[in-house]
């Protein structure tokens, strides 16, 4: 009976509030009103931050918590594939444009490589005489020697046994000349002179020991004996090098073999002449390239009268040139303007539309790297205009209008996939964070560079206590605000998956393959928060990851490989440079 009349009581509330409703109702206004509520039933509201969620009413985002926001449409009124832009909003988004035009297709490459000893100039020295090193006279490498300089004394029993052989055919000789001439011919193949074969003749008895003497003008690059060492006839016992000519060896990696050929010049630096600037024409390219580290040299001949380029010495070159066999003018457009999903390349096309800016996209084919451009084999004309700066802000906004964007090139279902690496590093998003929270990155980046030193020297104990920190201080980042907290999160969860898996590997060579992941994330993190502590340069190692190639973080311009260590140490080359 209780609840029958709880029932009697609610139907009777609802039917006096119908009743109120009917009466009160404004007069005059009805079309007026039921146009506003389905133009609020249209209303499509999304998240900034994940835009595939869309709900018909105002709410929370389910994935991230942050506030939905109305999905507005381009206003274009026509043609669903372009998305409209007033200037004002370019220009707040900092979105560029070009023509595009036709150039010459050269491209800048940096090479790095070595001074080295010019081998034509290299001398194996060796001895003529068996027997003990009884004196050396050159005791170290780097000394210089002259022809005919003494470099070693050595007692030999086999000339002595000769000398005693001459001095006895010299008692005979009238009778028997051909075996005086015998003994003396014999001196003579252990190269003493027909002056110490007199000596030996006049004083009568054998000379104990002999002075080995430099047959080159040079500097000892390699002492190959010791004090007290035997050694045979024909034995190296030091290497001499006439250094007033090096060789400059750089490294040229597949993908440069075509842009480099003999006679190109190269502009050099050393890095123990800090802002001097060295010139040289590549004089012989290596037709081989090595099986090992998938590299080939350029070399350049230099004059080094004045003796101060050493041996080893570091070189970084700068060699322009025109792609091999490339006559006519090529179609050119900057890295900026292209974006990449995948195995598709990405451009954006401004069109005209009833006077507003307009941007349809477009895939293209790319061909050669020339640095900080492409070759464009198809899908773009001279004369096109196309977004050179702001092309990932204008594809946001296209995702945000459900259009057709780089994410969603056919009907606009957005990938919900996390990828930092899959789109171009450069158009990464900033975000603001404070100095207290910059501090705490810097220290996860400080902890990635351990790891990184670690695996470079294929010391996998060492690697793994380095990766346990850089997992370690992943949970000590924190302070940052609402949005760019959003943002940490993202970087978050991938950076201890990844770090978990490293810390966590059997082996060196599984903790390299996560390390790919690892370093291409950080690289967009580094990015993303702008840290700022001294310079970054981002390398690559063609080779790595089965010759897909792999990036990763260095405060230091020279290569060091993190993917393969000691074995191929210098494969790589710095790609970009971040926070100068």
């Amino acid at each position: 009976m209780k609840n029958k009349k709880n029932i009697l009581i609610a139907l009777a509330i609802l039917m006096v509030g119908l009743m109120l409703g009917w009466l009160l109702k404004p007069s005059g206004k009805t079309t007026s009103d039921h146009q506003t509520i389905a133009s609020s039933d249209d209303q499509i509201w999304t998240c900034s931050m994940h835009p595939q969620i869309r709900q018909n009413e105002p709410g929370s985002c389910p994935i991230c918590g942050m506030d939905l926001i109305p999905l507005e449409t381009n206003g274009d009124g026509g043609d669903p594939s372009i998305y409209q832009m007033s200037e004002n909003a370019m220009k707040l988004a900092n979105i560029q444009t070009m023509v595009v035009g036709r150039g010459e297709a050269s491209r800048e490459m940096r090479l790095n490589g070595k001074v080295q000893v010019d081998e034509r100039a290299s001398y194996s020295q060796s001895t003529h005489i068996p027997g003990r090193i009884e004196q050396l006279a050159i005791n170290f490498t780097g000394e210089k020697v002259n022809r005919g300089q003494t470099l070693a004394t050595v007692y030999s029993p086999e000339l002595v046994t000769a000398q005693e052989e001459l001095l006895q055919a010299a008692a005979i000789k009238a009778s028997q000349p051909e075996l005086f001439e015998a003994a003396k011919t014999k001196l003579r193949n252990w190269k003493i002179g027909d002056a110490q074969i007199e000596q030996i003749l006049s004083g009568g008895k054998a000379i104990q020991r002999f002075s080995i003497r430099a047959d080159v003008n040079g500097i000892v690059t390699k002492k190959m004996v010791d004090l007290g060492d035997y050694v045979e006839r024909g034995m190296p016992i030091y290497e001499i090098s006439d250094l007033t000519q090096v060789w400059v060896l750089f490294d040229l990696y597949e993908g440069q073999v075509a842009w480099v050929k003999e006679g190109s010049k190269v502009e050099f630096t050393i890095n123990s002449f800090p802002g001097e600037t060295f010139e040289g024409t590549i004089s012989f390219v290596d037709p081989l390239l090595d099986s090992q580290t998938r590299v080939a040299t350029a070399r350049v001949e230099l004059n080094n009268k004045d003796g101060r380029l050493k041996p080893g010495m570091f070189a970084s070159g700068l060699v322009k040139n025109v792609l091999e066999g490339g006559q006519a003018q090529e179609l050119i457009i900057p890295k900026s303007a292209v974006l990449w999903t995948g195995k598709r390349s990405i451009v954006y096309v401004k069109t005209d539309v009833s006077g507003k800016a307009g941007f349809r996209l477009r895939e293209i084919t790319l061909g050669p790297s020339l640095g900080d451009s492409y070759i464009v084999q198809e899908g773009l004309e001279a004369g096109e205009e196309i977004v050179s700066n702001g092309a990932f802000t204008v594809d946001a906004a296209v995702q945000l209008s459900g259009g057709k964007s780089m994410m969603n090139p056919e009907d606009g279902k957005t990938s919900t996939g996390h990828d930092h690496g899959q789109m171009q590093q450069e158009a990464l998003i900033k975000v603001d964070v404070n100095d207290k929270v910059k501090n705490v990155l810097n220290k996860l980046v400080d902890n990635y560079l351990r790891l990184k030193e670690a695996l470079v020297k294929d010391d996998y104990s060492q690697a793994r206590k380095d990766a346990q920190a850089f997992e370690k201080s992943i949970g000590a980042v924190d302070g940052f605000n609402k949005e760019a907290k959003i943002v940490w999160e993202s970087y978050e969860k991938e950076l201890k998956a990844d770090a978990g898996i490293i810390s966590g590997a059997a082996k060196i060579e599984t903790m390299r393959e996560r390390f790919d992941e690892l370093s291409t994330t950080m690289i967009g993190l580094v990015k993303t928060f702008d840290i700022t502590n001294g310079s970054l340069y981002v390398q690559h190692c063609p080779m790595a990851d089965n010759d897909k190639g792999a990036d990763w973080l260095s405060r230091s311009k020279e290569i060091q490989n993190p993917y393969y260590g000691a074995s191929m140490l210098r494969c790589g080359e710095v790609t970009e440079t971040l926070n100068q």
